[in-house]
């Protein structure tokens, strides 16, 4: 649906465009020729990219700013009510996240954070779009940014991992739901691999080698969702599709298998992953 919807033209809608994939997915929107409307908290970095998306957007679109909060449903209403004044919505990325320490029975505020942010945020975004998207009855992509920490859920943060994983749920009810409904609306969820982001660079000073950029990481998502793919996983310089497939197919092998939940990490399972990631034998 992505071709359909940049050659009838209209309004990409951006969360989290003030940085990292997020500002590079609103600019290759607006190289495309839609307009962009870059949704972000207020600040110097949200003004600062909105520049830098009109430099490289084409004449005459429109390409603003809209403060929000998606943590703020009154917010999230008004982006969308700005937004259709403006013109017909093509495209909806819910992209907005963010990243706090969690374990499994501590830090509960920052649980909260995350489910608010990370699932809510894009929850409010599918709720305030989708009807105005569905009335208007024309070709439209609606991308939901997740993660594969949501699909294999290593340890180490499982508030984080939780979010993601509701956000892929979500994703795949609401592509169903639309195409139950006969909308001209395709989903997309969007799964970065290893990217150099703001969120990254705080544990790493300089671009890691195994690391792919905001914009490696946004072209290849581009071209996936113009093939029409649903689940698009990237890949980096370091972990291929190949080893992507293997280790989700490992991930829901612990069900099938009835293996230890978090097999991958256990100690009496990890010689046999490592076969199985090296040759898809277990």
């Amino acid at each position: 649906m992505y071709k359909k919807a940049i050659s009838e033209g209209g309004i990409a809608v951006v969360t989290g465009a003030a940085s990292g994939v997020g500002l590079a997915a609103a600019t290759r929107f607006a190289q495309a020729g839609l307009g962009v409307i870059l949704a972000d908290l207020p600040g110097p970095a949200l003004e600062e990219a909105t520049e830098k998306v009109r430099a490289a957007g084409t004449v005459g679109v429109d390409i603003f700013a809209v403060p929000t909060d998606v943590g703020d449903m009154a917010q999230v209403e008004a982006l969308a009510e700005k937004a259709f004044q403006t013109g017909p919505v093509a495209v909806l990325m819910n992209n907005a996240g963010i990243s706090l320490p969690t374990s499994a029975w501590e830090d509960f505020d920052n649980w909260v954070r995350l489910m608010d942010i990370n699932f809510y945020g894009v929850l409010r975004g599918v709720h305030a779009f989708t009807p105005r998207l569905i009335e208007a009855a024309r070709p439209a992509v609606i991308v939901n940014t997740g993660s594969k920490q949501g699909i294999t859920t290593p340890p180490g943060n499982p508030g984080y991992n939780t979010t993601k994983a509701a956000v892929k749920v979500l994703s795949e009810q609401l592509a169903h739901e639309l195409r139950q409904a006969g909308a001209p609306i395709s989903v997309h969820l969007f799964v970065p691999g290893f990217t150099y982001t703001g969120m990254t660079a705080s544990h790493f000073p300089e671009k890691p080698a195994s690391a792919w950029t905001s914009e490696q990481t946004v072209d290849h998502f581009i071209e996936r969702m113009s093939e029409g793919d649903f689940y698009i996983l990237c890949p980096d310089n370091d972990v291929d599709s190949t080893r992507d497939n293997r280790r989700a197919e490992w991930a829901i092998g612990d069900i099938i298998e009835n293996r230890p939940p978090l097999s991958r990490w256990h100690d009496d399972y990890k010689d046999a992953f490592a076969e199985f990631e090296r040759t898809g034998k277990a």
